[in-house]
């Protein structure tokens, strides 16, 4: 005969299962299963992506108020990163990292690239902020395609609803300097459609 403490101990675990799995509706759960090597890269990657957003803007803040609050928004996304790379155990590819360098090189010529681009004028530097939250959320649609965990479905949720609050303020400033933009990462009718949309509510706006 088994011991109770095993058989309780099995129950337990098995009731734990059953809660976890019935609180996703798309197959994953919530921190109880591990992620797959899609959703650890793509949470690694989001969480320098997000950085670079909040260093190019720190870098360009002097060109526009609008960069410092948006400044502010990309640390609490970084945050909600962060918390579910803790969550999993993933290490985090941005500690120890100071402000404009990055563990990924593509992201660490980007964000060298961006800086340059916006250093001219206020107007360049608007035109990098739209860019720059274009690219977030092109990466984050793309990404979320291959991930079941319900939290970090709803932390990418948040982010692209943030991200095109962002694209909203930085293109509204650009059109107020007398300035155009032309889509870069996203098709020209989801871009209008988000810049013509209204400010929405939500966390991580």
């Amino acid at each position: 005969m088994k011991p109770l403490t095993r058989s309780l101990g099995s129950l337990v675990l098995v009731v734990s299962t059953l809660v976890g799995c019935a609180s996703n509706g798309n197959g994953g759960s919530a921190g109880s299963e591990p992620l797959s090597a899609a959703e650890t890269q793509s949470l690694t990657f989001t969480r320098e992506e997000e950085k670079l957003a909040r260093d190019v803007y720190q870098a360009l803040e002097s060109k526009d108020g609008a960069f410092t609050n948006i400044k502010s928004s990309e640390q609490t996304h970084m945050d909600a990163i962060l918390t579910l790379l803790s969550r999993y155990g993933v290490s985090d590819p941005a500690s120890g990292k100071a402000v404009g360098a990055f563990t990924d090189q593509t992201l660490q010529k980007l964000h060298d690239d961006l800086v340059a681009q916006g250093n001219p004028s206020s107007l360049a530097a608007l035109q990098v902020g739209v860019a720059i939250e274009e690219l977030d959320i092109r990466d984050i649609e793309a990404a979320r395609k291959s991930v079941t965990h319900t939290d970090v479905l709803n932390t990418f949720d948040n982010l692209t609803r943030g991200s095109r609050n962002h694209l909203r303020s930085f293109y509204g400033r650009v059109k107020a300097l007398g300035g155009t933009y032309t889509p870069q990462y996203l098709d020209a009718a989801t871009f209008r459609a988000i810049v013509d949309g209204p400010m929405e509510t939500g966390p991580n706006r």
